[in-house]
């Protein structure tokens, strides 16, 4: 890779950042410079054709009948060219390029709070420990009313407005209004923006006596001194097998991805090989000094699984570490650098290919008459022991577990779109501190089948029809969804994690395949 650009080497599967719960102010909020300061993004001088292209806006720019925003019509000529190539290729502009670092880096520069729009109030359902909001004093359930004296709640204010008026640079004040159990706090709250840093792990604990489970969202810059911090933490606890959870993980940087497998061997083992027209085959060994070299691994993937995440789990099934478990994953076996320009905006240009272990290219087929690339097969290898793999469509799993049946049902995806479990959680669930312990909730606390039936009232009265037949066919996932969500509004990131994972088939599974192993 070149030197000046290596640093920047993504396997992100057209990688976006979505809390599902909502958003990191100041992370997932940054100024977009529509102006770019520099005549043309455009290369000059390669070819005729290339020399047209640039002719013809500077034709534009200076003949046309109406005044035209020349930056905007270079990103759709952009945009035009980088769609020509393949899926993952991509050009940000500068706040895309902006947020995809800073939640890569891992961390930004804001006040730490994560909200939920719940109706046109943003309500405050997460704090980064030790951030500059709950250093001020703010708590989760608190609704914010003003910023800075303006009025943010029950505007319909955008997106942007909000960045606007939380932006700002390290050590800058601002002045947050309040309303905390229906009652407004006598004087704003004076939160002066920080540095934060965000873990890539969403949780860490035991499972069972022995095993461990670590989940992780994404591979950022930290991603494996975090994973390493977490999983030798957890064997002072006595874990003696692991659960990696990369369910839902996009991709990252692949050298996160690289160095994370590396901790699953205590010798030099090829991980994975890049290759591509203009880069000649590069092999990333493991440094044989891995914190969890031995024990029963097993690796969790889906759909959502994919590059970073892909790497993971082809080299430890290529090499028999562990067991794979789940659903197939993705199928991103494409590698970009990034190229960055003077006004913020960045391009993610695929560069080459990745392949596991036994030389599987794992990537899913895509179609693109412009571009010649070799055809995408589905080939067979064999592993060390003759258990047999294959190439094309992503890391098919060692252990199949289907999805359940009622999350593809449609009810439930209207609700799930509608975010009506949301809604109704933060709504009218979160009156009052529960009168119990994390320990209690997590063993003992179950919906009850009365305020199940509330809920469908509630989905009801919001114009979404069902037969009684669909609503007991969603009740498990709708309940664990309630579950889960309210330990983590009470209790934190991991109780989230700790709910769902009680009546997680994946996780019920892995438990049962290292048990064999």
């Amino acid at each position: 890779m070149r030197k000046e650009t290596k640093r920047n080497l993504f396997v992100a599967a057209t990688y976006g950042v979505a809390l599902s719960l909502g958003l990191l102010l100041g992370q997932n909020y940054t100024a977009e410079n529509t102006h770019s300061g520099a005549s043309s993004l455009l290369p000059l001088g390669i070819t005729d054709k290339t020399g047209k292209v640039q002719r013809m806006i500077d034709l534009i720019a200076e003949n046309y009948v109406d005044s035209v925003n020349i930056d905007q019509l270079q990103d759709l000529a952009i945009g035009e060219l980088v769609e020509q190539l393949d899926p993952h290729s991509e050009y940000l502009r500068p706040n895309q390029a902006q947020k995809q670092h800073e939640a890569l880096e891992g961390s930004f520069e804001g006040i730490g709070i994560e909200y939920y729009n719940l109706n046109d109030t943003l309500m405050t359902v997460g704090l980064v420990t030790g951030g500059p909001a709950q250093r001020a004093g703010m708590r989760v359930g608190d609704k914010l009313i003003a910023i800075n004296g303006d009025t943010i709640a029950g505007i319909h204010i955008s997106e942007k407005s909000i960045e606007e008026k939380v932006r700002g640079r390290r050590g800058t004040t601002i002045e947050i209004t309040i309303n905390r159990n229906g009652k407004s706090l006598p004087l704003p709250l004076k939160v002066v923006r920080d540095r934060v840093d965000v873990s890539s792990i969403d949780a860490a604990y035991i499972l069972d006596s022995a095993t461990a489970y670590i989940k992780i969202r994404r591979f950022g810059a930290k991603t494996n001194d975090d994973f390493k911090n977490a999983l030798q933490n957890l064997k002072k606890q006595g874990a003696k097998r692991l659960i990696l959870d990369l369910r839902e993980n996009g991709g990252g940087y692949f050298n996160a991805a690289t160095a994370l497998a590396s901790q699953f061997f205590t010798d030099k083992q090829l991980i994975v090989y890049t290759e591509g027209a203009h880069e000649p085959r590069t092999d990333y060994y493991s440094s044989a000094d891995g914190i969890f070299g031995h024990g029963g691994l097993a690796v969790l993937i889906d759909e959502q699984s994919a590059s970073a995440s892909e790497i993971v789990a082809g080299a430890i099934q290529d090499l028999e570490r562990g067991v794979i478990v789940g659903r197939p994953s993705y199928g991103k076996a494409l590698v970009q650098e990034q190229f960055g320009f003077g006004d913020g905006s960045a391009l993610n240009l695929t560069v080459a290919r990745y392949y596991t272990p036994l030389g599987r290219c794992i990537q899913k087929s895509y179609t693109n008459p412009s571009i010649h690339r070799p055809p995408i097969d589905t080939v067979e290898f064999k592993t060390l022991s003759g258990k047999r793999v294959y190439a094309g469509g992503g890391i098919a799993p060692d252990v199949w577990v289907s999805a359940d049946s009622g999350k593809v049902s449609t009810l439930y995806r209207n609700i799930r779109r509608a975010n009506l479990i949301e809604d109704y959680v933060y709504g009218r669930l979160t009156k009052s501190l529960p009168a119990y312990s994390v320990e209690n909730y997590l063993k003992g606390y179950f919906l009850p089948d009365r305020e199940y039936r509330d809920f469908l009232e509630y989905v009801q009265n919001s114009g979404v029809s069902y037969t009684s037949k669909e609503a007991d066919q969603i009740k498990p996932m709708v309940r664990n969804d309630i579950e889960a969500l309210l330990g983590r509004y009470y209790f934190g990131n991991e109780a989230f994690f700790k709910v769902r994972n009680r009546s997680d088939k994946v996780v019920a599974e892995a438990l049962i395949a290292l048990q064999d192993h």
